[in-house]
């Protein structure tokens, strides 16, 4: 079993069920997918989510299993080989078909598809990274790669994949059904063309969701934990496996695990020992992960061949600055602003925005700082975001004006999602209250 599975107790079985659908759905899919072909991606889904649910009341009953990743694996592939079988097809099609896949999914066959990938040098190896390649097939629109990818070989939830896209989930559930079904028309299979233009086309989406995996456990879309380790992990993991790859052997590839790496040293100090979000001027930095950040550099090293800027390389130079000031005092605010002015003319948003507005005021003063938000693009796409109202309530704080900062800190308390955000805002709105 993974080391990094939860213990046993109590509630072990549901927290291993959850924890293998975030760290084995992207092999688990990958397996299905190599064995069941692309056109069968609805029918891999249904099959790893049934095991899954499978797995929850089984081994609440009757206990973990030794080796409970086989356990999953086989019942996945059982469900799938019956799903086949009653597909409608005659009898003797149903028994050649089920024999075919039967004799794919043994022991004999992996050790002979492993020896395969073992020839070729520029093989990807690894189910998940594999299958994110698979999803971002040319057949399909840029974005609707990212979502498949997402969806299929990362495990998101399409509410998960609605909020990092702004959009709604209804939008997101007829995107994957068109993008399956364009997958089907085109014949798409597990198999990849060799390391080359044609695979290297489909770099870009893979880091995009690489990108959003990594954000997704970064900073948790919704719930009660801000922080989801084991999908940073996963995507750093992958990234890392990109990067060693001829195809993902590139300045941007190297700037993503970069900022990764960066983000990952200060996980220890997110959070306090009560669970509320500790802000980053106030964090411990004697406990940010040294080895980590050396890592870091040395990818961000590897970031800088050629004249290539891409916003991975921007980003990985605005954390870079945080991670290697030693204190909040000497953070050099001017570079990471100069930084943020390159990330707006590369990809401008809002978002962007709202950011370079804190390194505005962290350099020039409050009053610059609401001057930049005044001026953002598109302001009202933030309305909805807890962050900019809790931006502008502490601008409001340091000038002295209460009353618009308790106002603020409400409005973001109000759209806020997660339990540690939830309660920063509300120790920040007591504070506040009790001088306005």
């Amino acid at each position: 079993m993974d080391d990094d599975a939860p213990s046993d107790g109590p509630a072990a079985p549901a927290r291993l069920v959850e924890h293998f659908f975030r760290h084995e759905a992207a092999r688990l899919h990958g397996a299905l997918v190599r064995r069941f072909g692309v056109r069968n991606l609805s029918l891999v889904e249904d099959a790893v989510q049934e095991a899954m649910l499978r797995a929850l009341r089984t081994w609440a009953m009757g206990g973990v299993p030794a080796n409970p990743s086989a356990w999953i694996s086989r019942v996945a592939i059982n469900l799938a080989l019956d799903a086949v079988r009653h597909e409608g097809m005659s009898a003797q099609k149903q028994d050649a078909v089920a024999a075919y896949l039967e004799q794919t999914a043994s022991p004999a066959a992996d050790v002979a598809e492993a020896a395969a990938l073992s020839a070729d040098a520029h093989a990807i190896r690894d189910d998940a990274l594999r299958l994110l390649f698979v999803c971002c097939h040319p057949a399909v629109a840029p974005d609707a790669q990212v979502v498949l990818a997402l969806k299929i070989a990362a495990g998101f939830s399409t509410g998960e994949i609605a909020r990092a896209f702004l959009a709604t989930e209804a939008a997101i559930e007829k995107q994957l059904t068109r993008t399956k079904q364009r997958l089907r028309e085109a014949g798409a299979g597990f198999e990849l063309p060799p390391a080359g233009p044609e695979l290297a086309a489909r770099l870009d989406a893979v880091l995009a969701a690489l990108y959003l995996l990594f954000n997704e456990g970064y900073k948790a879309s919704s719930g009660e934990t801000l922080l989801r380790e084991d999908l940073c992990r996963e995507a750093i993991r992958l990234a890392d496996l990109l990067v060693g790859h001829p195809v993902g052997d590139t300045p941007r590839a190297h700037a993503l695990l970069a900022l990764m790496l960066f983000n990952a040293a200060r996980f220890a100090t997110r959070v306090d020992a009560q669970g509320e979000l500790t802000r980053l001027d106030a964090q411990d930095r004697a406990r940010w992960d040294r080895a980590l950040i050396d890592r870091g550099l040395a990818h961000l090293v590897a970031a800088a061949r050629g004249d290539e800027l891409t916003e991975y390389h921007v980003q990985a130079g605005i954390a870079a600055c945080h991670c290697l000031a030693p204190d909040a005092a000497s953070t050099d605010w001017e570079r990471i602003l100069a930084h943020y002015d390159d990330l707006l003319r590369i990809k401008p948003s809002p978002v962007v925005a709202l950011n370079r507005a804190v390194a505005v005021a962290n350099l020039r003063g409050a009053e610059a700082g609401l001057a930049a938000l005044a001026g953002i693009e598109d302001r009202a796409r933030l309305e909805r975001h807890y962050l900019y109202h809790a931006v502008a309530a502490e601008l409001h704080w340091r000038l002295g004006a209460h009353r618009e900062a308790a106002e603020g800190f409400r409005r973001a308390l109000r759209l806020a999602e997660l339990g540690p955000e939830q309660l920063h805002l509300a120790r920040m709105l007591e504070r506040v209250e009790g001088r306005a």
